[in-house]
């Protein structure tokens, strides 16, 4: 996992290796309801637009998630790009964040396949933002790709996806 910032806009690359097909892969993550799956519990994400199998193209999708256990509020992304099998891209239209742009790309490899997460944010409260970063949001984004690893982790090791 890396980080960076430039020009106030902070980004955040993931990868993770699955021994799973490109299809198998690409049908679990453009499914909007695996999202609440592979997100920690804590965090109390559930998905309340209606339920639909696979993104498309300018479908709007609505969470509700509980940060800290404390402070319950509503999301709202969009998808702006699908690249069928490769990738999609959702953002952020109204939501925690400032600015949120995350790219899922899939690439099929040598016994499976490799997921990267290339995620763009901008954080509210400018004077503070880079508090919020350093104290808060980084941990956080860790502890959520930490958690999303090891639950993909398991759910292959059971033939969830087979």
């Amino acid at each position: 996992m890396e980080f960076s910032k430039q020009s106030g806009i902070y980004r955040l690359y993931n990868e993770q290796f699955l021994p799973i097909s490109i299809d198998y892969a690409w049908r679990f993550f453009s499914n909007p309801a695996n999202l609440q799956t592979i997100t920690p519990p804590e965090l109390d994400f559930k998905i309340t637009s209606p339920e639909e199998e696979d993104v498309y193209l300018g479908q709007i999708i609505t969470y509700s998630i509980t940060l800290k256990k404390i402070f319950k509020m509503n999301w709202v992304t969009e998808i702006t790009s699908v690249n069928n099998g490769l990738s999609f891209v959702d953002e952020q239209r109204f939501g925690p964040y400032k600015m949120w742009h995350h790219m899922h790309k899939f690439k099929e490899v040598e016994g499976g396949v490799l997921i990267s997460d290339i995620i763009h944010f901008k954080l509210p409260f400018s004077l503070i933002a880079p508090l919020l970063y350093r104290f808060f949001i980084k941990k956080d984004l860790i502890n959520i790709f930490r958690h999303r690893t090891i639950k993909l982790e398991v759910l292959t090791s059971e033939d969830h996806f087979q």
